[in-house]
């Protein structure tokens, strides 16, 4: 398998790589997908509100995605009401089912630089919690455009998985101080 095959899947099973995701209805075609798991141990409301955590800042990497600003360790009061049109990170909401999932596509800015882009966080319940799983739809129109993709799946994997790892921590540390 190549190594940017590799990088599209990771930790995800094969139900979750054959699954339609809300992201896929406004995904700009041809687009190749990207997902990204983690089993959290934690129920789903609880790492539904961590995930409303990704309109106030981005979790993976501080350093380098956040202007160095640390993104928050403590729930943001009001931070799990969503609206359509909300800001996501590099995105605007477009869909959401409170505890279930955010869908949301890429603003102008993200779109001229990576393509155009829809994403969906989903949480599931999973024996012991929860399983989030995260697609990205990525626009691939041209040979240009494939390997910008490719290129994006091998950083995205870098900067998504530690996002859902961190956002994993989390929920898991509030889920036992609850």
């Amino acid at each position: 398998m190549r190594l940017v095959d590799s990088a599209r899947f990771w930790n995800t099973t094969a139900a979750e790589n054959a699954a339609i995701y809300p992201a896929h209805r406004y995904a700009t075609t041809p687009y190749r997908t990207f997902l990204r798991a983690v089993d959290i141990a934690a129920p789903p409301a609880a790492v539904f509100r961590w995930l409303c955590q990704l309109k106030v800042a981005p979790y993976s990497y501080d350093w380098l995605d956040n202007r160095g600003r640390r993104s928050p360790r403590e729930l943001t009061p009001d931070a799990e009401k969503l609206a359509i049109g909300q800001r996501l990170m590099i995105a605007r909401i477009v869909e959401f089912e409170p505890g279930r999932h955010i869908t949301a596509v890429s603003l102008p800015a993200a779109t001229a630089m990576f393509g155009a882009i829809s994403l969906t966080y989903q949480v599931t319940p999973a024996a012991g919690g929860s399983r989030l799983v995260a697609c990205l739809d990525v626009t691939a129109r041209s040979w240009a455009g494939r390997l910008r993709t490719d290129m994006l799946a091998i950083g995205d994997l870098v900067m998504m998985r530690k996002q859902l790892l961190n956002l994993k921590a989390l929920a898991e540390r509030s889920a036992v101080t609850a």
